[in-house]
Order: structure tokens, then C-alpha cells, then sequence
């Protein structure tokens, strides 16, 4: 009987075992930083104050963005993530455990390495607790049992698509189709990677489990509806009204539903974030192409783009080779050469150095008349479909549908021969 009794206690506490362990160690580093104020809080907090541990977690955030990011002290993001533990405990033992969920979230996005493993067992157990208490049927989602992401409703008309798209977009060049069933990785080195050239590669991804489940929302809200994501909302980065949120992961998908640039409200954009990182299950779901391991692979960072149709990244280049997979809907993309830097008028400042200052979706030709004849490739990378972009080439993308990609960055072990200068 006092097992029994036990079992269900350990039930209502969330374990924090690593916490347990190195919190002594932490708080001494803390101390020495001079987080006296963030120790007395975080001390309190663990003999059950929850103001305290609010407070801690208040004095930590503040320490977060005290600067640039690169400049925040990891000690700071270990304490960050020290206090959402605290918080999550809190909320999960009244039986909070949507709350507990989205503090546990911002401790893995902001938080350090050292109590991962803790915030991340403990999201598995506040996310069992709280779909035990939903039970969501299969017909939950808008009333349907088969609610989907992209409908053949959202069947994209060529000729309206031109009308959105680019001046001369899908007329000159298309990046070249490859197979992938025909296509092995030493062929993929010789006449792509090693050249730096751009190819479209189809039959790559039939044996991902997300390309059958990520197009359910009954799917996506069952796994990561009660997670929280980083989100950017207006028209890109290089705008002065773009600003980040922070949203459910269920918020976002009912906002990317009824949201599109055509809409009064700015895009709603889960951009360049490390999703697979932070939600397991979606990892789970996709696969590391074999390609990616031309060179001696380093791998970079695997990052989610999911957002509405009329979503844009502007033009600008990456540091590393890229493959972009794309699991649900289309995006138009074009690329230009590595050399052709100079002609697409980089930005002077050091932040969007790697960005064009050029819009592609309104060319001012008399501020930049260089690009005016500067040759291209593009293409509609459609579902199941991944696009090999090379390190430096400049690259353009807009959803043409609501559309869900992962993009792959990993870098060579080996020295690899720059980009082609002039010809595709």
C-alpha cells in the first residue's frame, strides 16, 4: 500500500535529477557573477516559494537581454533555465500542466545545456498529463476527422502565381532535376557539391513519416499543440514593422490558417528555428538526407519554415551548404551565383551583411541597375521534393501555399572549390 501511495506522489512532481545534482555548483557560479540576489531567490524558491522562484526566473530573463546574445554569459541561460524548472514544478503540481508546459518551453529555447535533460523529461511528462486530461478525439480539430493543412483547394493557378511572383520568374533558367533514385551520393559530390552547383531532387523523401503526417492537424496538435515556438510576424526581417512573438504551437497553426499576405494582419512565420530540437516527436518524423554527408559532414543546425502562403525570405546568402526539403505545400525559389555578389548590393551594416538590399517583389532599377540583366535559375520546389543549395549563393523563397520545410545546413571537413563564376 505504501508503494502504491508513493507511485501516485511521484506522479504529481515533476523529477529534476541533473537539477539535483549540479545545483549547488550553479548557484556558486551564480554567486560569482554576482547573482547574489538570483541565489537568494532560487534558494527560496527551492523549499517552495513560488514568488521567489518567479522572481529568480525575472532576475535571469533580465540578465538574457542585458546585451547581445552572443555576449550573455552561460551561466545566465543555465539560471534561466534553473528558475523555469522551479516555475514548471509549481504549475504542475496544481495540476497546471499546459502552464508548466510553456515555461518548460522557454527554459529549452533561452536556457542553457547543463539542465536539458531535465526540462526536456520533464516536458515529456507535463505533455502526457495534459493530453490524458483532453483526450482529444480524432475529430477535435474543426470538427473533422481528416483536417487538413493543404487541401487540393489550395492548387496553385500558373499564371496567377506569375502575376505574384518576380518580374521574369520561372522564363530563363530552371535549376536542374535529379532523381534520386538515380542520383547516388558520389554522383551528387561530382556534379553538384564539388562544382557548387544547385539541384532539385526528387524521390528523396517518400520514406519520411512526415510527409503523411505533418498535412493532419489533428496530427500536428496532438504532438506540439500545447508546445511554445518563437514565431516572426510581418512581412520579413529586413522590415521595419517585423517584430517576434511567442505563441502555441496550436495559435500558430489557427493563425497561418486564416493568415496570408493578402490579409489586413502581417505573416505569421515559424522561421529558422531549431523545432526538431526542442519537439522530439517532429524530429522523429523527418530524416537526415543522405546527401548531407558530402564532405565530411559537419552538421550546422536542422531548422522548421512553416508559415502561410505570401511568406517571404528576402534575397541573401548562407555560410554553409543547404538543403532545403520541402514536407507540405510549395515555394517558389530562385537562386543567383556566389559571384554575382557585388551586382546584388549587399547591405553595408554587419547584421544583414549576408542580405541583399535589393526587393525582388518591387526592383527599384534606378537605385539597382545592375540586376537587371543578371542571369538566374529558379524553380517550384513542390512536396517531397528537396533543393540543394550551395554555400554563398544568393537565394530568394516565397510560399506559394501554406507550406511546411526543413532545411538541413552542414558544413565540409574538407576544402571544397568556391562557387562557379559565371556560368550555372
Amino acid at each position: 500500500m505504501a508503494g502504491h501511495n508513493t507511485a501516485v506522489n511521484s506522479n504529481d512532481v515533476l523529477e529534476t535529477p541533473v537539477l539535483d545534482v549540479e545545483a549547488h555548483s550553479l548557484l556558486q557560479s551564480i554567486s560569482e557573477e554576482g547573482g547574489y540576489a538570483y541565489v537568494s531567490m532560487s534558494t527560496r524558491a527551492a523549499d517552495g516559494d513560488i514568488r521567489a522562484a518567479e522572481a529568480a526566473r525575472e532576475v535571469a530573463w533580465e540578465q538574457l537581454h542585458s546585451g547581445p546574445w552572443h555576449s550573455v554569459l552561460p551561466v545566465w541561460r543555465d539560471a534561466y533555465s534553473m528558475a523555469c524548472l522551479h516555475v514548471a514544478k509549481f504549475h504542475y503540481a496544481n495540476g497546471e500542466f499546459k502552464e508548466a508546459l510553456r515555461v518548460l518551453d522557454m527554459g529549452l529555447i533561452m536556457g542553457g545545456m547543463v539542465l536539458r535533460k531535465d526540462l526536456e523529461s520533464a516536458v515529456g511528462k507535463a505533455t502526457e498529463r495534459a493530453n490524458a486530461l483532453l483526450r482529444v478525439s480524432e475529430e477535435s480539430v474543426n470538427g473533422s476527422a481528416n483536417a487538413k493543412l493543404v487541401t487540393t483547394q489550395n492548387a496553385i493557378n500558373l499564371i496567377e502565381t506569375l502575376q505574384i511572383l518576380p518580374k521574369n520568374s520561372l522564363s530563363c533558367k530552371h535549376v536542374v532535376k535529379r532523381s534520386s533514385s538515380s542520383l547516388s551520393l558520389e554522383g551528387f559530390m561530382r556534379d553538384y557539391f564539388l562544382p557548387g552547383s544547385p539541384v532539385l531532387l526528387t524521390d528523396s523523401m517518400t520514406h519520411w513519416p512526415a510527409i503523411t503526417k505533418w498535412n493532419d492537424l489533428n496530427y500536428l496538435k496532438k504532438v506540439a499543440g500545447y508546445r511554445t515556438v518563437p514565431v516572426e510576424v510581418g512581412k520579413n526581417y529586413l522590415c521595419n514593422d517585423w517584430k517576434q512573438e511567442m505563441l502555441t504551437f496550436s495559435e500558430f497553426l489557427e493563425r497561418i490558417q486564416s493568415n496570408s499576405c493578402d490579409d489586413a494582419h502581417a505573416p505569421t512565420y515559424l522561421a529558422q528555428h531549431p523545432l526538431f530540437d526542442q519537439i522530439q516527436e517532429l524530429r522523429n518524423d523527418i530524416v537526415t538526407p543522405d546527401y548531407c554527408f558530402a564532405g565530411g559532414t559537419e552538421m550546422k543546425s536542422v531548422n522548421a519554415w512553416f508559415g502561410p502562403a505570401g511568406t517571404v525570405t528576402p534575397l541573401h546568402h548562407d555560410p554553409h551548404h543547404n538543403i532545403l526539403a520541402q514536407v507540405v505545400g510549395k515555394k517558389y525559389v530562385r537562386l543567383y551565383p556566389a559571384s554575382f555578389s557585388e551586382e546584388l548590393y549587399p547591405h553595408t551594416e554587419s547584421m544583414h551583411k549576408n542580405s541583399s538590399q535589393v526587393d525582388l517583389d518591387n526592383i527599384d532599377v534606378s537605385e539597382f541597375p545592375k540586376i537587371q540583366d543578371l542571369e538566374f535559375v529558379d524553380c517550384i520546389l513542390e512536396e517531397g521534393e528537396m533543393l540543394y543549395i550551395p554555400p554563398k549563393w544568393w537565394h530568394y523563397v516565397r510560399s506559394l501555399t501554406t507550406s511546411l520545410s526543413v532545411s538541413f545546413w552542414w558544413a565540409a571537413a574538407t576544402t571544397s572549390p568556391p562557387s562557379p563564376t559565371s556560368s550555372f
